[in-house]
């Protein structure tokens, strides 16, 4: 495990999918066209031969149809007989998806919502004073299921990202616990195109290089994967061992816009070597917030207000994000060099902010059901 951060497997982490969510919709509101082939998405005949499938439902997905397929090759897959299109209601969609994000803050706060029919949950303490992640998860899937009338299935882990790879081994209406000591071999042997976040230009690369599974994967050494790959293969790196050092980030945290520094002096500032100083404490702190919240930033701005009240804000775009703060430092001294002149009448306040946030991934036995009565165990 060269190279590789500590794990991290103390956390309760639930990935919640819903299934096939825009079609599910459709077919809870119009029971007729349960037992049809469910495009959702625009219908080729009334758009000159475009449109993409924005969802298909499962008895669509039977004859070869999928999300992001061109409607119109979709259509030539699906018996006529069999099959019904509907155009997109988002206004709907986000409706229902709302009702349901309520149903998960009824359990906890720390909720991530990453599409309208996807959202991650930290249950490591929750409202309902439960120990067990996994009775959390079936008391949601259900309420989901009879408040709301539609199925969905969930992953339960130590972590975001097998998490997430459990919600989808065992879709539809699945339940996946993915426990630690289960982990590493559970990844062995899945294949590289279920790992969240390889795409097929990756996949192509990792085939070169011998790559098929979790378990080919874990064979190489983390320092070949980072210069192959950059950031990318260190983050591979990290999940063929089980890895992901990654928060649940709120929706409010993750509007958050920006993270900053600023003091007001008692006394004005005039020597250079005592405001670099402040600068340096603010890059520390800033860099501690970033890493807490597993941010890289990539812009830093300076302001700087004289004894005259006259105000001066520069900001300086950074060529790849960072939580470093060396580089944030080295970034707001490069910014004050050009008013330091302000010196001469005395600083009376400093500040240092970093913003432009971008997620930061990285510190640098299985039984498959199919209705939703006891979880998939790994481990």
């Amino acid at each position: 495990m060269d190279l590789l951060p500590k794990n991290n497997t103390s956390r309760k982490i639930i990935h919640i999918d819903m299934d096939a969510f825009y079609a599910s919709v459709e077919m809870r509101d119009n029971p007729s066209i349960r037992n049809k082939a469910v495009l959702i998405g625009g219908d080729p005949k009334k758009n000159k031969g475009h449109g993409v499938v924005a969802t298909a439902n499962y008895i669509a997905r039977r004859y070869g149809a999928h999300s992001a397929m061109p409607t119109a090759k979709a259509v030539r897959l699906i018996p006529a007989e069999k099959l019904v299109i509907i155009q997109p209601n988002f206004e709907k969609y986000r409706a229902v998806s709302a009702e349901i994000h309520q149903l998960m803050h009824k359990i906890t706060d720390r909720v991530e919502s990453v599409a309208l029919d996807e959202a991650y949950l930290d249950v490591t303490e929750n409202k309902l004073n439960l120990t067990d992640p996994v009775r959390i998860a079936a008391l949601l899937q259900e309420r989901i299921y009879q408040r709301i009338g539609l199925t969905s299935s969930f992953g339960v882990s130590y972590n975001k990202f097998l998490a997430k790879m459990g919600s989808e081994y065992a879709k539809p209406f699945g339940r996946t616990v993915i426990k630690p000591e289960g982990a590493r071999d559970f990844l062995a042997k899945q294949p590289i195109k279920n790992f969240p976040g390889i795409g097929p230009k990756t996949q192509e690369k990792l085939t070169e290089m011998g790559v098929y599974t979790g378990a080919d994967l874990r064979k190489i050494p983390t320092d070949i994967l980072i210069k192959k790959f950059n950031r990318m293969g260190y983050l591979m790196a990290q999940h063929a061992h089980g890895i992901d050092l990654r928060s649940v980030v709120t929706d409010s945290e993750r509007n958050r816009k920006s993270i900053g520094i600023e003091r007001t002096f008692n006394q004005n500032l005039f020597d250079e070597n005592t405001a670099l100083t402040k600068l340096r404490s603010y890059s520390r702190e800033l860099e501690k917030s970033l890493k807490e919240r597993h941010f890289l930033a990539n812009c830093v701005v300076l302001k700087v207000r004289d004894a005259n009240f006259k105000t001066i804000t520069k900001r300086r775009k950074l060529k790849q994000g960072t939580n470093d703060k060396i580089v944030i430092y080295d970034t707001g001294r490069a910014l004050f060099a050009t008013e330091k002149s302000m010196l001469s009448t005395g600083i009376r306040l400093l500040g240092l902010t970093v913003t432009d946030f971008e997620e930061h991934p990285v510190e640098l036995s299985l039984i498959h059901i199919s209705e939703p009565t006891r979880p998939i165990s790994i481990g």
